[in-house]
């Protein structure tokens, strides 16, 4: 058996071991989300390391477990702590986590993630809903042996981020009054922050946002079947766009600060979907 199969079963089957819990939606919070958590009915939690084989995130501010329950009536798996690939796991690992909430039950697969912004008309603490993105730079998550089990050798992408679920925030943004952007994410490996020849590079792509997370885990989600949707806070502006040196602080107390309306946003969406 693939290997990379094998090891998604063996997670799976220690997960199921430990709670029977079905999601409808896997939400992976991004940078400043992590306390989204207390806006959940939980009913009961995993931490990564208490998976077999599973990669432990090791960034500041992603603690590091699964927490499953309800936002309303809609059973949720939320990834507290995401996975990146600059942690220095294969980008199979990477993407384990997407794998993994599809095999739990999951259909519905919402993205968050804190980002830099290269369009000039975004700035800090804007929320940019995710149409399209460019994942160039980062390895694709299904080169190697298709995993026929999990999905096809060459999956369409022409729509990765479903449009009745971007409808869907949009409404919820309308409801709350919260001023949503709309745009193109580029997901480069990190995790060193981007210079501004590479700045002005991916703005010439048709880029409006970069990260180090999102794309590859919509590639594989898309790939299961799953329904695709993100949102990115912008924490800053990118490399050559202010005089301001980046630092990870910095887009750490951005997204913190946005953290509350940010909360909102999802959980209205969550409901709506």
């Amino acid at each position: 058996m693939n290997q990379t199969y094998q090891k998604l079963l063996d997670c799976y089957e220690s997960v199921r071991a430990r709670i029977p819990f079905i999601p409808r939606v896997a939400l992976v919070l991004g940078s400043g989300l992590g306390n989204y958590a207390d806006a959940i009915d939980v009913k009961g939690e995993i931490r990564y390391c208490e998976i077999k084989d599973f990669p432990v995130s090791t960034v500041p501010g992603h603690e590091g477990k699964f927490i499953f329950g309800y936002v309303g009536q809609v059973p949720v798996v939320c990834m507290k702590g995401r996975i990146h690939y600059y942690e220095g796991y294969p980008i199979s690992d990477v993407v384990l986590p997407t794998r993994l909430m599809k095999m739990m039950g999951a259909e519905i697969l919402f993205l968050t993630n804190a980002s830099g912004g290269i369009n000039p008309a975004f700035g800090a603490g804007d929320f940019m809903l995710i149409k399209d993105h460019i994942s160039c730079f980062a390895p694709n998550p299904l080169v190697g042996p298709n995993i026929d089990e999990l999905g096809l050798r060459f999956p369409d992408m022409s729509t990765i981020y479903n449009k009745k679920l971007q409808q869907k925030i949009r409404e919820a943004a309308g409801i709350h009054n919260i001023a949503l952007k709309e745009g193109v994410y580029a997901q480069l490996t990190g995790p060193s922050f981007e210079s501004p020849a590479e700045i002005r590079m991916l703005r010439a792509l048709g880029a409006d946002a970069v990260g180090m997370s999102t794309a590859v885990e919509a590639i594989a989600g898309n790939h299961m079947g799953m329904k695709v949707c993100g949102i990115s806070c912008i924490s800053n502006l990118a490399a050559g766009m202010t005089d301001q040196p980046l630092t990870h602080e910095e887009v750490q107390e951005a997204a913190d600060i946005a953290a509350p309306l940010f909360k909102k946003l999802i959980t209205e969406s969550l409901m709506l979907f």
